[in-house]
């Protein structure tokens, strides 16, 4: 059974829709590849994937040690290569606002984030640098 339908909307946009839920992404082609850039990229969906799922594996964690991540947040920039065109490069800064975690705590979250599902399908030529600052 398919998870998700993606449809072709015609000028180098598609929407993706979940098939549980109905929750519908639009992607777009950037402007620097003859989009309009109106939505995320494919490309930007795959660095807000890594994201997203690092943050998801952390709150696992935190609801099972009886950590607070309440107020997590985090920046993504993603970097382009050409030649071929293709993700280089994904850096994402964490932050968690007053945070009072032990440095026990720290470093299961980010030993943990490090082995989420994403980041070990991404191919290793795809340079990650990621900061946590809690």
């Amino acid at each position: 059974m398919a998870h998700f339908k993606n449809t072709y909307l015609g000028d180098l946009r598609t929407e993706s829709i979940h098939i549980k839920s109905g929750s519908r992404i639009f992607t777009d082609a950037p402007t620097d590849n003859h989009g309009k850039g109106e939505a995320f990229s494919p490309t930007d969906l795959v660095c807000a994937a890594l994201a997203s799922c690092k943050m998801t594996i952390m709150g696992i964690l935190a609801n099972r040690e009886g950590i607070d991540l309440s107020g997590l947040t985090c920046e993504i920039e993603k970097i382009m290569e050409s030649n071929p065109r293709r993700i280089g490069e994904i850096k994402i800064t964490f932050e968690l606002p007053n945070s009072q975690l032990s440095e026990k705590h720290r470093t299961m979250l980010i030993n943990a984030a490090n082995k989420c599902p994403v980041a070990l399908s991404l191919h290793p030529d795809i340079r990650r640098t990621v900061t946590y600052n809690f």
